[in-house]
Parts: C-alpha cells; structure tokens; sequence
C-alpha cells in the first residue's frame, strides 16, 4: 500500500489556474497509474485524468486542453495543472495510485471556482 498526500487546492475565481500535487510514499511509484479524480457535491465520483508509468496521459473530455497531468517519477509526485478554470471545475479532487492489487486513495482536495 501506498499513502497518498495532496495540496494545492484552494479557492480561485473563474478563468484562473491552481496547480495539484500528490506525494506517494513507499516505493515502486514508477510502475502505479497515477489519476486524479473528482467528486462535486450530489455528485458521483469521475475521472478527470491518467497517466501511466511511461508517462502515456488521457483526459475527459471536458478538460482537454485545460487541464494537464504530469508525475515526476524521482520525487513520487504527480501533479494536475489546471487552466481555464469554470465554475462547474468546483469539486473535491483526489488522487489514486493503482497497480493489479492494489487500488489507493488520497485524502482529497477541495477545489472551489467562484464567477
């Protein structure tokens, strides 16, 4: 198991950027697909995007060209920068670490866009 930390959340007005973080502990953080999902209020939860070991990414598609996830294997991070912000962004945003086995959760992040 892993344990996941996430930071960066916050309140921004709409239009603007916030940049996740979420640090893995233990090891093997190479070989885990990173993603980040997210869970608005009434909401079920969805996934917002993906990335693998070797770095292959995919979004939904309401945050193409918004968004961007990237990890950097060395500090075991993985990062969501997000652009453009909308209203309907306003969620809490975790992060998931999966390997065949194993399927772990960060503690979430609460991201709110005001108008």
């Amino acid at each position: 198991q892993v344990q996941l930390v996430e930071t960066g959340g916050g309140l921004v007005q709409a239009g603007g950027s916030l940049r996740l973080s979420c640090t893995a502990s233990g090891s093997m953080f190479s070989i885990f697909t990173m993603a980040w999902y997210r869970q608005a209020p009434d909401k079920q939860r969805e996934l917002v995007a993906q990335i693998l070991g070797g770095g292959s990414a995919n979004y939904q598609d309401s945050v193409k060209g918004r968004f961007t996830i990237s990890r950097d294997n060395a500090r075991k991070t993985v990062y969501l920068q997000m652009n453009s912000l909308k209203q309907e962004d306003t969620a809490d945003y975790y992060c998931n670490a999966r390997i065949v086995g194993q399927n772990n959760w960060g503690q979430g992040t609460q991201v709110t866009v005001s108008s």
